[in-house]
């Protein structure tokens, strides 16, 4: 039994990682661009991994039911959701609001000199 995967590791690395982290960013920027809240991220995130979960079962004979491979597969999906939904976020957040913010790396976004965003 691996750390990540039961099996291989390419199952893993294929199922988890590419397939379902394709999958978790676009989730991520859907919940993002339709301003959601992140709290609804993780529920679809956690719909994701029991798809991602079922698959791997199916196709490769991984556990269905091991609550720690299930954690596992969350953890990794939802840190790529989060990432997806805040590259978006602060994507909007400049261009919404060009005149109040400027991009502060591709996660986040800052006031521009001389803003004041207290209302």
């Amino acid at each position: 039994m691996g750390i990540l995967y039961p099996s291989s590791a390419l199952v893993f690395f294929f199922m988890v990682l590419v397939f379902g982290g394709l999958a978790a960013i676009a989730t991520g920027r859907a919940v993002a661009v339709t301003w959601r809240p992140l709290p609804v991220l993780f529920w679809f995130v956690f719909l994701l991994t029991l798809a991602v979960r079922f698959l791997c079962f199916a196709l490769f004979g991984e556990p269905l039911t091991s609550l720690y491979y299930l954690l596992v597969d969350y953890g990794v999906l939802a840190a790529i959701g989060y990432g997806g939904f805040r590259m978006a976020r602060a994507r909007q957040m400049v261009i919404q609001y060009s005149w109040l913010y400027q991009p502060a790396g591709p996660f986040s976004w800052r006031l521009k000199p001389g803003q004041d965003d207290s209302y």
